[in-house]
């Protein structure tokens, strides 16, 4: 039996699992990817994700090798979102062949479109679909970061076979064609959770998922951040650190700091019941944001969050693998779809933050599940895709 059938958190430690740090090289050769030309693609940029979508897009889990016997309370929780997420703009969820997408829709509902001529092996869209981008022409195009199950690390964690993800490998060049969209593998390889960008010619990333030979083997910081800022279509890069081995991700800045808008980011302080290395992780990224500069020469406007102190639905031994972050939050049309971990003043507080921040309602639900045994949010199981 897998880890994840036994309980263990998709972002578990290193350490429980009694296997080394060290990283493996990266199996597969990128055999499109070109170095992509800046002045070529300037017109071209990612938009921030609370810029108008036409719709969101979501991936049914269906995989028993990879879930064991957690499935049917990840299928609960994607399904739970997915119809909230429906309640404020469209949702499509790509299902695994028709059998597949008749237990979606049946979980779904009818808000929900799903369909099944676009293959996934999990719910991971954030990290195996494309990104999309616009030019202000009214046209559109995808790229993707030639996802390979964050490393391998779904391998070395928990034992998963490689090929369980076989789907997800080719869903973003699928999607983008299911679509129509011209689409381009990236020189590098990474995940859409591994980065976060304000449409306005700004990055931000930690060192630790990028900066890796598990990932990127042989290339240099300067060879990542060039094809970053030419694919997103930005001119700065902010490098924060991360954290190196102690999740799957090894360390997706999508749980720690997230772009209100341009020139404001807000950062989650690390709650009591996170372990020491993310506290330090949290505080070391938001002192890095604190005292930079954008794209457009701003000083960014940074706010802070503090994570809950505790989770009362989950038992103390499994609270430390617990993505207990408000942050990784999906950002829609109406609304802001974020969590709650039954730590009441830390619920309200963040609700209170993020929807001030934003300037629109924020709903939250209870995902413990995706959160817990699959150690991913709701940022983590949706894509966005922009209005031209």
């Amino acid at each position: 039996m897998n880890q994840q059938a036994d309980g263990l958190s998709r972002r578990a430690m290193l350490a429980r699992t009694g296997l080394a740090a060290a990283a493996l090289t990266a199996a597969r050769v990128l055999g499109d990817a070109a170095p992509a030309q800046a002045a070529a693609q300037a017109a071209w940029r990612v938009p921030g994700e609370e810029a108008a979508h036409k719709r969101t897009w979501m991936s049914w889990p269906h995989s028993s090798t990879i879930w064991g016997n957690l499935l049917s309370k990840i299928q609960a929780d994607i399904a739970k979102l997915a119809k909230e997420v429906a309640r404020y703009e469209p949702v499509t969820m790509c299902a695994n062949g028709s059998a597949n997408a008749a237990k979606a829709r049946t979980m779904c509902g009818s808000t929900v479109t799903v369909i099944s001529s676009v293959p996934v092996s999990d719910c991971w869209i954030r990290d195996a679909g494309p990104l999309f981008r616009v030019d202000g022409a009214g046209n559109r195009d995808a790229f993707g970061l030639n996802f390979n199950a964050w490393g391998e690390n779904a391998t070395r964690f928990y034992g998963i076979p490689a090929s369980a993800y076989d789907n997800d490998r080719t869903l973003a060049r699928n999607l983008a064609a299911s679509l129509g969209l011209p689409f381009a593998r990236a020189a590098v390889v990474g995940e859409g959770g591994g980065i976060e960008y304000d449409g306005d010619g700004t990055l931000i990333a930690t060192e630790s998922c990028w900066i890796n030979s598990n990932r990127n083997p042989g290339k240099t910081r300067a060879q990542i951040e060039a094809e970053l800022l030419s694919r997103f279509g930005a001119s700065k890069l902010i490098w924060v650190p991360g954290v190196t081995g102690q999740d799957v991700t090894d360390g997706h800045i999508d749980g720690t700091a997230r772009y209100i808008g341009p020139g404001v980011v807000m950062v989650q302080l690390a709650g009591a019941v996170r372990p020491d290395v993310w506290t330090r992780n949290a505080q070391a990224i938001r002192d890095t944001l604190a005292n930079a500069t954008d794209a457009r020469g701003r000083r960014l406007q940074v706010l802070t969050i503090e994570g809950p102190d505790t989770l009362p639905r989950i038992p103390s031994g499994q609270r430390g693998d617990f993505l207990s972050s408000y942050m990784n939050w999906t950002v829609t049309n109406q609304a802001v779809i974020t969590v709650q971990f039954g730590d009441t003043a830390k619920d309200a507080a963040a609700k209170t933050a993020i929807a001030n921040a934003f300037g629109r309602p924020v709903v939250q639900l209870n995902l413990d599940n995706l959160y817990g045994n699959g150690g991913g949010g709701a940022h983590c199981v949706t894509m966005q895709e922009p209005q031209p």
